[in-house]
């Protein structure tokens, strides 16, 4: 019986070179902007490329990995290294790509609020904001509110059929349970600030919620806005719902 040849799969070495290298690069584009080393523009281009190369190595994974798999003649090693590579690949271009994907569904705006006649204001926050930030006038886009009510037409204010006092004091639980960095607190103006920051790339959106009574109900209502980038990638909306809603189911 013939033998079988081993042979180390090319695709093999190049998916886990070009995973290891995708992940370098990552981490250079975090760490550089944590630090202060790089601003957010540069930091996402090295980002988009280190998830570029995280791409080529899953692709590259997948060819050995249907290679070794259907090897006949020529016994193919090489499958940890793919199997390494897809995972790393994976791991650093599947988050940037997505982001991508979901930015593409949304509008190209940064500061979401549930009242557009009325947004609550910042104060405190002000203090921290620079003028390298976003504005917080509202005033770009000029279409601003048009953009919003398009792009999330279910975002409004919460009534909650409770004294302002409750509410007031489990919004305060609720912001510190998500780990914002709580700002300033004022009970007799039902003003809460804080500041959210991105888990990977410490972005950081800063938040007011206004708590007011309302006849004989509380209503609440919510700005997010974001310090850096022209669209927020529907962040700051899906932090107002979700949090309007655990506030709102609050027992």
């Amino acid at each position: 019986m013939k033998e079988k040849v081993k042979e180390r799969s090319d695709f093999a070495r190049w998916s886990f070179k070009h995973a290891c290298l995708s992940a370098a690069i990552a981490a250079v584009a975090v760490l550089g902007y944590r630090f202060g080393i790089m601003n957010y523009q540069v930091a996402l281009t090295i980002l988009i490329g280190g998830a570029a190369l995280g791409m080529m190595a899953i692709l590259s994974a997948i060819v050995s990995i249907l290679a070794i798999i259907t090897s006949v003649d020529t016994k193919v090693t090489g499958i940890l290294s793919a199997l390494v590579g897809l995972a790393l690949g994976l791991a650093v271009a599947a988050p940037v790509f997505l982001t991508i994907q979901a930015g593409y569904k949304v509008p190209r705006i940064h500061d979401i609020t549930t009242d557009l006649q009325n947004p609550p204001n910042f104060a405190a926050i002000l203090t921290l904001r620079t003028a390298e930030h976003n504005p917080l006038d509202r005033k770009a886009p000029a279409n601003l509110t048009e953009l919003q009510q398009a792009g999330y037409p279910d975002l409004g204010s919460l009534l909650i059929d409770k004294y302002p006092s409750q509410v007031f004091t489990e919004a305060v639980a609720l912001a510190k349970a998500r780990d914002w960095e709580i700002i300033a607190v004022s009970a007799e103006d039902g003003i809460i600030e804080a500041t959210d920051t991105t888990l990977f790339m410490g972005f950081k959106d800063d938040i007011v919620i206004r708590v007011a009574a309302e006849a004989d109900k509380t209503i609440v209502d919510m700005r997010s806005a974001s310090r850096i980038g022209i669209s927020d990638m529907g962040t700051n909306a899906t932090r107002i719902k979700a949090f309007l809603h655990e506030l709102n189911n609050v027992k």
